[in-house]
């Protein structure tokens, strides 16, 4: 597995590692560059990841198994753990932060805090619509196919695409959708959950729902964020986090705030 990390610094609690299993199938490299590069590094030690089967952690190729998010929460604690951070906090971006999610909840001891966007526990009937109606690589426009392309090759990247397409809808069959809904009530660490109000792939519903399951997180709604709001946004993203890292845990004495 690649690991990406901006400076040499050595292990420190105020450590993040960023999940890169996006939704795009992208990679650390072409979907968290404004955190790697303007994240405070007199403050956090970042590490970026590529989960098995995506970017420069392949081989293997990437396969969607029916406990893949539970593998690649494994993987990344592993991970750190291998690296010798004892605790640190996470951010997840949409896949990324599923892969979060479960982590917190069932390794809690290691977790100081997290922050997830883009993100859902479980798979509606309108999220398989979505999923399916964007299933064709070929209908999308050349600015958002070409960075995968680049990473994967034409035929490759559409090939995990459509394969990450039927994995995400394997959990629809399953009790309420659930991805990972029996997880969220174990979630104990502070959790920021940050959501573009005109993400077009994640209805507004799923960060209420998070929200509303997950005791004492707090919830930032960005009026113009799309999927990729910490691209766009980049500046603003980064400094809700940085703030959110730094804060005093007292604040997240009184529950969903």
């Amino acid at each position: 597995m690649s690991i990406y990390a901006k400076d040499n610094q050595l292990p420190s609690s105020c450590s993040i590692t960023i999940f890169s299993v996006v939704l795009t199938t992208g990679s650390t490299q072409t979907d968290f560059g404004p955190q790697l590069k303007s994240l405070n590094k007199e403050r956090f030690t970042v590490v970026g990841w590529d989960p098995r089967g995506y970017g420069r952690s392949r081989p293997p190729q990437r396969d969607f198994p029916p406990d893949f998010f539970e593998r690649d929460a494994k993987d990344a604690v592993a991970l750190m753990e291998t690296l010798g951070f004892g605790r640190f906090s996470l951010l997840g971006w949409s896949d990324g932060g599923i892969t979060a999610l479960i982590a917190a909840a069932t390794k809690p001891q290691l977790i100081d805090k997290m922050v997830v966007w883009g993100s859902n526990a479980f798979v509606s009937q309108d999220d398989l619509k979505l999923y399916n109606m964007v299933r064709d690589v070929s209908k999308w426009s050349e600015r958002m196919r070409r960075p995968m392309e680049e990473v994967y090759g034409a035929e490759a990247f559409a090939k995990t695409w459509e394969s990450w397409v039927d994995g995400i809808a394997q959990f629809a069959h399953r009790p309420e959708g659930s991805i990972c809904v029996e997880h969220l009530p174990l979630i104990s660490c502070p959790t920021l959950i940050i959501h573009g109000e005109k993400d077009p792939m994640v209805p507004s519903f799923h960060p209420h729902y998070l929200h509303k399951h997950i005791k004492g997180s707090r919830l930032h709604l960005m009026p113009e964020g799309k999927h990729n709001l910490h691209l766009r946004y980049a500046e603003e993203f980064n400094k809700l986090v940085e703030d959110f890292l730094e804060e005093s845990p007292d604040y997240f004495s009184t529950p969903n705030n």
